[in-house]
């Protein structure tokens, strides 16, 4: 067994009626920096992701694209692993709602939350959206129709199974308003803190209309609620109730869109609450990443398709514009030109320029730079040092935008400096001036790799090496 500290971190899991966009890759960017960035510190880190694939959304789907739901959610899943791969996230786990271990968990969890009593039988009517899988509240509609899909909400009449959802509103209240660190933003704290001020309503968690799901455990003909199913997918991933499990939980961060907040902060924590178990230390809630200044959708035909990206611009570009421009718990708007504009200025000309410069000069000097256990000179140590601090302080407080700016800002240091001494000029002070660059350089590489994990590789090698490579050629 390792002696490492343990940590935790997850996405949501994507629900694959149709291929992603660049809102999920924003997530499972950002939840990669922060599992990089905790191994980096030398944690023992599970960084899980996955596919939530029951629920009547992807019956209908199936049925559609005329193959089974269980064909259909294969292919489907296939996708959002290859956004992985293509992104290059470090996941520990793809967890999909349809595996055995998965199926196998759930029903022991509810069967848990039944034998004590927090589940019981009753007659439903309410207002369903397909989309979201989620009954809404009158109130809670706007113009009657759904708030996040703004299409008609069906209503929605049969026998169920409630989960006393009220049972645990105050004790998540308190819980809430003692842990500032529980919902990140603020704001959203506020806002579920405000929507819990009214009763809490019991929450319908069985369907009788819904076949592809998973059975209840004590009434079979009736499946379990698609969302109740999903969120166990975080004690699946490390395998609950076993060793793995008391090793890792609570999760310390779930990194959520701000769609699905209500779902993680009061359904899933009033289930653990039911199951006696410790909440998350965080949920982390991002924005949407907007087109243009739109919403992305199909039917405006804004969808920008992350894969096409990472082939035209590669991989490094695509997070670092995600991480740099968009704001981390806020949205944030994508443009060809505004990425096109960061690509040039802060990669080619900043970060790639600053590399070409110091390795070419340093390979001019290669025979007489020892760069083995060497510091650079006080004022510099001072900066970097300084620079490390700020770069730990935003990332602890996942302000990844604002870790990179202090990069940036190391490699304007840099830029500065060159021109300052001008090495090809002066001889008498080059070596040392190169080393200092050339050390400098090394701690640049270094906070780059959570970020921009390749650049970052690709640096020290020619570090190393002293042979130059344009890392990332300008756009015409």
């Amino acid at each position: 067994m390792s002696n490492k500290k343990p940590f935790f971190v997850s996405t949501a899991i994507d629900y694959p009626t149709e291929q992603g966009h660049l809102g999920h890759a924003l997530e499972k960017v950002q939840a990669d920096v922060i599992a990089r960035y905790k191994r980096f510190q030398g944690y023992e880190v599970h960084f899980s992701t996955g596919t939530d694939e029951h629920g009547l959304k992807i019956e209908r789907k199936a049925q559609k694209s005329g193959k089974s739901p269980q064909k259909f959610v294969d292919e489907m899943s296939k996708y959002f692993k290859k956004l992985c791969k293509t992104l290059n996230i470090s996941n520990d786990d793809f967890i999909r709602t349809t595996e055995k271990r998965h199926i196998k968990i759930v029903q022991a969890i509810i069967k848990k939350i039944y034998k004590k009593g927090d589940i019981y039988k009753g007659k439903y009517k309410g207002l369903y959206c397909v989309d979201c899988e989620t009954f809404y509240l009158p109130k809670d509609l706007k113009n009657g129709k759904c708030p996040i899909h703004k299409k008609p909400v069906e209503v929605i009449e049969e026998e169920t199974y409630f989960f006393r959802t009220s049972k645990y509103q105050k004790q998540l209240q308190k819980h809430i308003k003692r842990n500032q660190d529980f919902i990140i933003p603020e704001s959203k704290r506020n806002e579920i803190l405000n929507r819990l001020k009214e009763p809490l309503q019991n929450l319908s968690i069985s369907r009788k209309t819904v076949k592809w799901g998973i059975p209840l455990p004590f009434d079979k003909k009736l499946s379990l609620f698609v969302w109740v199913d999903a969120l166990c997918n975080y004690l699946t991933t490390i395998d609950y109730p076993n060793n793995k499990f008391k090793k890792f939980w609570p999760a310390d961060v779930h990194v959520i869109g701000k769609d699905i907040v209500w779902h993680h902060t009061v359904i899933w924590s009033s289930l653990l609450l039911s199951l006696g178990l410790s909440l998350p230390k965080t949920i982390f809630i991002h924005g949407f990443v907007t087109s243009d200044g739109q919403k992305m959708s199909k039917s405006l035909g804004n969808v920008i398709n992350p894969f096409e990206l990472v082939k035209k611009y590669g991989t490094d570009a695509v997070r670092y514009f995600l991480l740099r421009e968009i704001p981390p718990t806020e949205d944030g708007d994508f443009t060809y030109e505004k990425f096109e504009q960061r690509y040039n200025s802060d990669l080619a000309s900043g970060l790639g320029n600053l590399v070409a410069r110091i390795i070419t000069m340093a390979k001019n000097l290669k025979s007489q730079i020892p760069m083995t256990n060497q510091i650079p000179n006080p004022k510099f140590q001072i900066v970097i040092d300084k620079t490390w601090r700020e770069y730990r302080k935003a990332l602890d407080e996942f302000k990844f935008n604002e870790a990179l700016r202090e990069i940036w800002k190391l490699i304007s240091f840099c830029d500065k400096y060159i021109e300052k001494e001008k090495p090809w000029e002066k001889k008498s002070n080059q070596l040392s001036v190169i080393n200092n660059l050339l050390l400098t350089l090394t701690s640049i590489a270094e906070m780059l790799k959570p970020f921009l994990p390749e650049t970052s590789e690709n640096i020290l090698k020619q570090i190393k090496t002293k042979k130059s490579k344009p890392l990332f050629p300008r756009l015409k």
